[in-house]
C-alpha cells in the first residue's frame, strides 16, 4: 500500500481524532451533566465549537477532518452509552446496535466541509480488556468469542451506516493490545488468570470481524495507544511481542503507531507490516508543549524507512490532544502549531500532505 495524494485517505499528514475542547464547550459538558443546561443549548454550543475545529484543521493544512470528538465526553464513552446491552462495567444483556452511534458526527461535518471525513471508534477490546472475565453478567455469554461476535455486528452495522452517511475513513482506537506490549501489564494479566497471548489473538480477530463488511471504498486504520488521560501514559514497551500477529492479522489498511518517546520501542517491528498496509508514525507528542522540529521529524521518518518503504509512511501525533473533555497539558496554540508542523514536515519529505 502506498500513501499518495489521491484525494482520499490515507494522507501523509493525519491526526488521531480528539482535539482540545474550548473553554465554553468544557463548561457546557459540566453544566449539562449537572442538569444546569438543557440539551438543545448544549447541542448548539457543540455545533458552534465543531464549526471552529473544522476551520482549525483546514487552516493547519490537513486534507482530512473530523469533529474533534466534540460530541463525546471521552473517546469511548458514547459508544458504550449508545450500544444496547453495554454499561461502563460490563454487558448486562445481549449486545446489539439499537440506534446510531456516530452518524450524527458525519452529518454535521458534511454540512461544514467538502474534505474527506474521518470518524473514530473505540476498538472492540475496549469492552473486554478492562473487565477481565467480568466483561458480561454471568451466564450471558458462553465465551468471550460469542461476546465479540455480537459486538462485531454492532461495529459492522455502525461502520456501514457511517459510510452511507459520507464517512471515508474510520479509525479504531486500540489500547488493550498496546498495553499488552508492556511486560508488567502482561504479568498482571497472567496474575488475573488470563493468557496475554490469547488476548492478543482474540483482540486482533475482533478487529477483523468488526470491519469485515466495510464498503470497499472505506479506509480503516487502527491506532495503538498506551494511555493518554490528561497527558499521562499507562504502559511502555515496544511492539515486538504483538507485531506479527497484529500487522498481519488485522484486516485494515494501516496502523497509527505511537513513536513519540522511547517507551514505544524502536522501529524494527515495522519490518512485519505487510506490503499492502501502511503506517502512520505518531512522532509528534500531544502530551507536552515542546514543538518538534522538521529536521527531527524527518530524521525519525528516515529511521523508520529502514524497515518499511517510505512511500508507505505518514505522520501524526502519537495520540489525540484530548481523549476526555479535560484534555492534555498543552494549549490550543500548541495544538495548532503541532498540527501545522506535521503538515510542514510532510511537504518537506514527500512534497505533499
Amino acid at each position: 500500500m502506498q500513501i499518495r495524494p489521491t484525494g482520499r485517505p490515507p494522507f501523509r499528514a493525519d491526526h488521531i481524532g480528539s482535539l482540545l475542547r474550548p473553554a465554553k464547550l468544557r463548561h457546557a459538558f459540566r453544566d449539562v451533566h449537572a442538569s444546569k443546561m438543557d440539551e438543545p443549548t448544549f447541542r448548539a454550543i457543540q455545533d458552534e465549537a465543531i464549526r471552529e475545529v473544522v476551520k482549525l484543521q483546514a487552516d493547519a493544512g490537513l486534507a482530512v477532518v473530523n469533529d474533534g470528538e466534540y460530541r463525546r465526553g471521552s473517546y469511548w464513552g458514547r459508544f458504550v452509552e449508545l450500544t444496547d446491552g453495554l454499561t461502563v462495567k460490563n454487558a448486562i444483556f445481549k449486545v446489539r446496535r439499537g440506534r446510531a452511534i456516530a452518524t450524527d458526527e458525519v452529518a454535521c461535518l458534511k454540512a461544514l466541509t467538502d474534505k474527506p471525513i474521518k470518524v473514530t471508534l473505540p476498538s472492540p477490546s475496549t469492552m473486554h480488556f478492562w473487565r477481565g472475565n467480568e466483561y458480561a453478567d454471568p451466564g450471558l455469554y458462553e465465551s468471550a468469542e460469542a461476546f465479540f461476535a455480537d459486538l462485531a455486528r454492532v461495529f459492522q452495522e455502525e461502520i456501514a451506516a457511517l459510510a452511507a452517511a459520507g464517512a471515508q475513513y474510520v479509525q479504531l482506537d486500540e489500547v488493550a493490545i498496546a498495553m499488552l506490549c508492556d511486560p508488567a501489564a502482561r504479568e498482571k494479566v497472567k496474575a488475573g488468570g488470563l493468557d496475554p497471548d490469547r488476548l492478543v489473538d482474540l483482540y486482533v480477530d475482533a478487529i477483523t470481524q468488526a470491519v469485515a463488511k466495510r464498503p470497499a471504498n472505506l479506509v480503516v486504520g487502527v491506532h495503538m495507544c498506551r494511555g493518554n488521560f490528561k497527558g499521562k501514559y499507562l504502559a511502555e514497551g515496544g511492539y515486538d511481542s504483538v507485531a506479527e500477529k497484529l500487522f498481519d492479522g488485522a484486516d485494515v489498511n494501516h496502523f497509527l503507531l505511537e513513536y513519540d518517546t522511547p517507551r514505544a520501542g524502536d522501529f524494527a517491528p515495522l519490518r512485519f507490516v505487510p506490503k499492502n498496509k501502511g503506517v502512520v508514525l505518531g512522532l509528534v507528542s500531544s502530551k507536552v508543549p515542546a514543538l518538534e522540529s522538521v529536521e527531527t521529524l524527518r530524521r525519525r521518518t528516515e529511521e523508520a524507512a529502514k524497515f518499511i518503504d517510505l512511500d508507505r509512511l505518514a505522520i501524526s501525533p502519537q495520540c489525540g490532544f484530548a481523549s476526555t473533555v479535560a484534555g492534555n497539558p498543552v494549549t490550543e496554540a500548541d495544538e495548532r502549531a503541532k498540527l501545522a508542523r506535521i503538515v510542514e514536515t510532510t511537504h518537506a519529505i514527500w512534497g505533499s500532505a
